[in-house]
C-alpha cells in the first residue's frame, strides 16, 4: 500500500470510528424502541433493510429486483427455499468433492493419523484405489520419519538423562531439497494432464515427500495448472486434513456469496453457530462437513425438535462436547473397570475407571436451549450428563457413526426440571430432548437470539413475547417464528435501520456480493476472516461467535476491514477477480445509477468525472444511502494532489481507491 493510500485510509479510519457512536435508539444497550416519531421506511430502504438482514448482502441490482417483486412477496419466497432455483451455484462447489462425501469416504480418501496407524500396525488394509494408495504411502512414510526422529531424540535425552518430550519443528529445508521439489514441479505441469495421478503413483515416496519443501510462489503455479482432483491430491500428499478443512470452508464462502437461497444460508450460519463445534479438536475435522450439511442445513426452516434431535445425536457434537467418552458411574462398563482396578497386583499400573462428563448436559440447557437463566441447577446438570451416559461414535474404521452403548449407560431413574425420566435407555435422551424443546423458557431464549441477530442487540420485549407465542403455538416451526418477526412492526422500526454492526464473515461476504467479484479461490477471505478475528469453523468455546456489535467495533477492527477492501479491490491472487470496472458497468445495465430529479425539482448540475464515478460507485454498493458526512469523508482523500495525480496516470486507481474506501465507510459497516 502506498504512503497516500494508508494516509487516506488512516483519515477515514477516524471518521468511522466516530461515526460508530451510535445515537440514542440505535446501537445503544438499551432495548430499541417501539415507537418512534422517525420516517416509516421508504419503499428503497425497506428493500435495502431486507437485503441487508435476510442475506449477507445485496449485489448490484438486488434492490431494484426485490422492489419489482414487493419486498413482502420477496421475503416469502426465500422463506421457502426449495422454491428457488440454485442450480448455478452447483458449478461453483462442483471441484469440491469432499463436501458431498460421507464421514467413512473422508476417512478413506484423506486419511487422519488413527487410519494411517490402523494401516501401519496391520488393523486395517492398504487401499487398492491408486490415487488412496498414493497418498497413503506418502504419509506413512512421513509418519516412519516422524516416529525415527522422536526415537533419536529420545535416546539423545536418555544419555543426558533428562526426559524425553515433543520433538521441536523439523529444520528449515535445505536448497537441494528445495531445488529437488522445484523439478518434481516441473515435471508434474510437464506431463500430460490425463496422465499426471499415474505419474505420481510411479515416483518413488522419497521424491514425493520433497513437494513441502516448495515455495509459496511454486507451489502457486503447480496447483494452478492442476486440475481440481489433482489438487485435492496433490495437497493430501502434504496434508490430507488439511484438504478436508479447506473444501468445507470454500464451499460456505461460495454459498454465502453466490447462493439465491440466501436465507438459508444466513440460517445454517446462525444455527451452527448455535450448535456450535470445533473443527480443530481432531475427529471434528472430519465430522463438520456432515455436521453442516446433513444435521443443520436440512433443520433451519423445520421444528426446532428435529434439530436439536439431528445435533444431539450428530457424531460432530458427541465428540465435541466430551459425550462419545462420558461413562455412568454405576453402568457395567465402569464396575467391571473399577472390579480389575480393585484387584490390580502391586507394581502393575491400574485401569483408569471412566466417569461421567458434564459438558454437554451443560451446554444443552445453557447455550442450546433453556437459556442461562432458564430455571435449571447443577443437579439437573448431572442428571441430564446421566441420561445421555451410552450416546457414543464408533471409530474411524467405521466412519466415525453415532452408536448407543447400553452397558456404558448409568441405570436408574434421572429426575430433570422437576419430571422423572424412568430408566429406558437411549429413550431417556429423547425424552430429554422433548422437554427441552418445548419449554416456554426455550421459545423465549431462541426468540431472544432470533431478534438479537436480525432487528438489534437488545430487541424490544413485546416482539420477543410474540415469537416466542409462535414457537409455543406452532409446536416450535422455526419458519413460522421467523415468519413473525420479518411481518413485525418492530423488525420494520426506524430505530433498527443499519443498526446492527456486520460481523467479519458478513463484511467480507458483503464486500464480494456488492462488487460482483468472480471467485474461484476464496483463499484471500479465508485468510482475511482469520486476522478479522472470525476463522471459519475455528471458535473453540461452545458459545460461538457474538452478533452484539460491541463484539466487533474497535479501532483495529474497522482498519482490518479498510485493508481487506483495499486488498480485495487490488488482488491479482489466481481465481480472485474484483474488477471495480465493472461496478460502473453493472450500474448501466441494472439500474443502479443516480435517479434524474422530477419535473418540478431545482435543477442541479449534472456530475461529471470523477464526481459521477463517485456517487455511481455509492449508488452501486450503499444503493445511494450515503450520509453527507461519509461522501464528504471519501472525497476529501480523493482530492489530495497525491491520488488525483496518480489517477490522471491510471484511472482505474482512482476506480480502485474509491470503490476500498466505500466498502470501508460506515454505512457499508452495518446492515
Amino acid at each position: 500500500m502506498t504512503r497516500w493510500l494508508r494516509l487516506a485510509v488512516a483519515s477515514l479510519l477516524v471518521f468511522s470510528t466516530a461515526a460508530f457512536a451510535a445515537p440514542a435508539g440505535r446501537n445503544s444497550t438499551k432495548p430499541v424502541r417501539t415507537k418512534t416519531h422517525a420516517k416509516p421506511m421508504t419503499e428503497t430502504q425497506r428493500a435495502i433493510h431486507a437485503l441487508n438482514r435476510l442475506t449477507f448482502g445485496p449485489r448490484p441490482g438486488d434492490v431494484q429486483k426485490v422492489m419489482a417483486m414487493g419486498v413482502d412477496k420477496w421475503i416469502d419466497q426465500q422463506l421457502q427455499p426449495d422454491q428457488i432455483d440454485d442450480k448455478a451455484l452447483d458449478s461453483r462447489l462442483g471441484p469440491f468433492r469432499t463436501v458431498r462425501m460421507q464421514t467413512a469416504q473422508l476417512i478413506q480418501n484423506f486419511p487422519p493419523q488413527q487410519m494411517l496407524r490402523a494401516v501401519q500396525s496391520g488393523r486395517a488394509p492398504m487401499p487398492s484405489d491408486p490415487q488412496q494408495k498414493l497418498v497413503y504411502g506418502v504419509q506413512l512414510a512421513a509418519l516412519r520419519e516422524r516416529e525415527q526422529i522422536q526415537q533419536q531424540r529420545q535416546a539423545e535425552m536418555m544419555k543426558q538423562g533428562q526426559q524425553a518430550v515433543e520433538p521441536p519443528p523439523s529444520d528449515a529445508p535445505t536448497p537441494q531439497q528445495q531445488d529437488a521439489a522445484l523439478s518434481l514441479a516441473y515435471k508434474i505441469m510437464d506431463t500430460p494432464r490425463n496422465q499426471r495421478v499415474a505419474a505420481l503413483a510411479g515416483m518413488p515416496v522419497e521424491d514425493l515427500m520433497n513437494l513441502r519443501y516448495l515455495k509459496p510462489d511454486a507451489r502457486d503455479r503447480l496447483v494452478a495448472a492442476l486440475t481440481p482432483e489433482e489438487r485435492e491430491v496433490f495437497a493430501a500428499l502434504s496434508n490430507p486434513q488439511g484438504v478436508v478443512v479447506n473444501e468445507l470452508m470454500q464451499d460456505k464462502l461460495l454459498r454465502a456469496i453466490y447462493s439465491e437461497r440466501q436465507l438459508q444460508e444466513v440460517m445454517t450460519d446462525f444455527w451452527f453457530n448455535h450448535f456450535n463445534v470445533y473443527i480443530y479438536k481432531d475427529a471434528d475435522a472430519y465430522l463438520t462437513t456432515s455436521y453442516e450439511r446433513d444435521v443443520i442445513r436440512p433443520h433451519v426452516f423445520g421444528k426446532f425438535k428435529d434439530l436439536l434431535v439431528a445435533t444431539a445425536t450428530s457424531p460432530a457434537m458427541l465428540f465435541y462436547l466430551d459425550n462419545a467418552q462420558s461413562v455412568g458411574p454405576n453402568s457395567p462398563q465402569a464396575q467391571n473397570i473399577a472390579k480389575r482396578a480393585a484387584n490390580v497386583k502391586p507394581g502393575q499400573t491400574p485401569p483408569i475407571v471412566p466417569g461421567l462428563n458434564e459438558n454437554y448436559g451443560r451446554e444443552l440447557m445453557e447455550l442450546h436451549t433453556l437459556g442461562v437463566d432458564g430455571g435449571y441447577t447443577q443437579r439437573d446438570v448431572t442428571e441430564v450428563a446421566k441420561v445421555f451416559t451410552g450416546w457414543g461414535i464408533s471409530g474411524p474404521q467405521d466412519g466415525w457413526k453415532f452408536t448407543f452403548d447400553p452397558k456404558r449407560h448409568e441405570p436408574g431413574d434421572k429426575y430433570v426440571l422437576g419430571h422423572v425420566i424412568h430408566e429406558n435407555g437411549q429413550q431417556e435422551g429423547m425424552e430429554v430432548l422433548d422437554l427441552l424443546a418445548h419449554s416456554p423458557a426455550t421459545a423465549r431464549f431462541l426468540s431472544t437470539k432470533l431478534a438479537r441477530r436480525f432487528v438489534a442487540d437488545n430487541p424490544p420485549a413485546t416482539l420477543v413475547d410474540h415469537m416466542a407465542q409462535t414457537f409455543l403455538s406452532t409446536d416450535g416451526d422455526l419458519r413460522e417464528v421467523l415468519r413473525t418477526m420479518f411481518h413485525s412492526k418492530e423488525f420494520w422500526s426506524p430505530d433498527v435501520y443499519r443498526a446492527k454492526v456486520k460481523t467479519p464473515l458478513e463484511f467480507v461476504v458483503s464486500a464480494a456480493r456488492a462488487g460482483g467479484a468472480d471467485l474461484q479461490n476464496t483463499q484471500i477471505l479465508i485468510g482475511a476472516l482469520g486476522r478479522m478475528g472470525m476463522p471459519l469453523y475455528a471458535q473453540q468455546p461452545p458459545t460461538g461467535y457474538s452478533t452484539f456489535n460491541s463484539a466487533w467495533l474497535n479501532s483495529d477492527a474497522l482498519l482490518d476491514r479498510m485493508n481487506f477492501a483495499l486488498q480485495l479491490v487490488n488482488s491479482k491472487a489466481p481465481g480472485m477477480t474484483f474488477d471495480s470496472g465493472r461496478i460502473l458497468s453493472l450500474a448501466m445495465f441494472r439500474g443502479a445509477l443516480p435517479q434524474p430529479a422530477a419535473k418540478n425539482a431545482k435543477k442541479k448540475a449534472q456530475p461529471s468525472g470523477p464526481d459521477f464515478v463517485l456517487q455511481t460507485v455509492e449508488n452501486v454498493l450503499l444503493a445511494g444511502d450515503v450520509s453527507p458526512k461519509t461522501d464528504q469523508a471519501i472525497r476529501a482523500q480523493l482530492a489530495d494532489p497525491k491520488v488525483a495525480g496518480d489517477a490522471q496516470q491510471d484511472p482505474t486507481k482512482m476506480l480502485n481507491v474509491m470503490t476500498a474506501l466505500t466498502l470501508g465507510s460506515p454505512e457499508f459497516q452495518k446492515r
